[in-house]
């Protein structure tokens, strides 16, 4: 990358912009205050309203939000630098050394066969780095869903996975017939931790479906909304209304959106 490479100029802006934010004396007293902790928020908001720009296909908000979220990223380094730990140059040379180092197959003379053989190639790169299980890395506090998919990812890319969809479809009918036990015995527990396993097994289905199951669950979660919305235009008092009313509303809601261009099932 050269000098004068046009990207570098608006990572200077931004960079320049922080500095002026976080000058002890002539700097912003919000900017000054704030702490990883308490931009945590942010962070994750910032996070989420890309991923909600990806949805919607805008490449306006895509680019916004990615600025955005950029900035969270240079203000956390720029706290970092203020109190002497690393700056945004440690953190962009740490990836570019790692991305280096997992990719052998790019930037040495290593040979791959396929996508495959470069995920689980990665996962030994990564216990070479120190880490004991491919299962290390994969934050906690992902959403459910998404955590689930990539520990099973993890597992799958040493060998530990159904060969096709017929044993997670199949575990997944398991998983209800294990459920229903704890649900007729009314041990709470139990049942929430059948429950647990039911939908960890409905994700493992959709990964081999090559679903993302988060996006799966989300446009589940919208269409209902739709529907439920056609639903109150009806008007009435909800909690009134017989089940023949509410189901009545409720399928009219759904041929209405079927009948629509592009229309969600």
């Amino acid at each position: 990358m050269s000098s004068d490479d046009p990207r570098l100029v608006g990572l200077r802006q931004i960079l320049w912009v922080m500095d002026r934010l976080r000058d002890p004396v002539q700097g912003c007293p919000w900017d000054l205050e704030q702490t990883p902790a308490s931009l945590r928020g942010y962070l994750l908001e910032e996070t989420y309203e890309l991923l909600e720009a990806f949805d919607e296909g805008s490449l306006d908000s895509i680019c916004e939000e990615l600025g955005d979220l950029l900035f969270q990223v240079v203000f956390h380094a720029r706290i970092a630098e203020d109190e002497g730990r690393f700056d945004l140059g440690d953190a962009a040379a740490g990836i570019a050394a790692k991305l280096f180092r997992r990719h052998p197959h790019v930037f040495r003379d290593a040979k791959v066969r396929d996508a495959g053989q470069v995920m689980a190639n990665w996962q030994e790169l990564k216990k070479l780095e120190g880490r004991r299980s491919v299962m290390d890395g994969v934050p906690r506090e992902l959403p459910a869903l998404l955590r689930s998919q990539r520990v099973q990812e993890k597992a799958a890319a040493v060998g530990f996975d159904w060969p096709d969809t017929r044993g997670p479809l199949e575990k997944v009918r398991e998983e209800i017939s294990e459920l229903e036990v704890e649900i007729g015995r009314g041990d709470a527990k139990a049942s929430e931790a059948e429950l647990g396993d039911l939908l960890f097994s409905v994700v493992n289905l959709a990964r081999h479906l090559k679903i993302d199951a988060e996006a799966a669950l989300r446009g589940a979660a919208s269409r209902f909304s739709r529907r439920f919305r056609h639903v109150e235009e009806g008007g009435g008092d909800l909690r009134a209304l017989g089940m023949d009313e509410l189901e009545r509303r409720w399928e009219e809601a759904k041929r209405r959106e079927q009948s629509e261009p592009d229309a969600g099932s």
